[in-house]
């Protein structure tokens, strides 16, 4: 298993936008292409306005062939099309699972 770890600096004062629009019009579609939705997070101390996603994927070729196919969902670009004026940037790193972590 691979985690992908998302991170999006939402513009400030947009943060509970987002969220309720991701909750309305993203969320179905979201989780059920891209599969193990394993947390969904925002930022309360430290770096505020943040939204973190955590999804796990059985490999790199998984992740690919999900992230492109949400990527042609129709439903997925109209959410994307509103929620993109929301967000400053993304970034994404991929984690590995040491071989003693409880996630495999």
């Amino acid at each position: 298993m691979i985690i992908e770890h998302r991170t999006y600096k939402i513009k400030p004062g947009k943060l509970h936008i987002l969220m309720d629009l991701y909750e309305k019009e993203g969320m179905a579609v979201h989780k059920k292409i891209l599969g193990n939705q394993i947390g969904y997070f925002y930022t309360e101390i430290g770096p505020l306005n943040e939204i973190i996603h955590i999804y796990g994927y059985d490999s790199l070729d998984d992740r690919a062939k999900r992230r492109n196919e949400l990527s042609q969902n129709e439903m997925w670009k109209k959410y994307i099309s509103k929620a993109i004026d929301l967000i400053e940037y993304q970034e994404s790193k991929i984690l590995i699972p040491a071989k003693f972590s409880d996630i495999k």
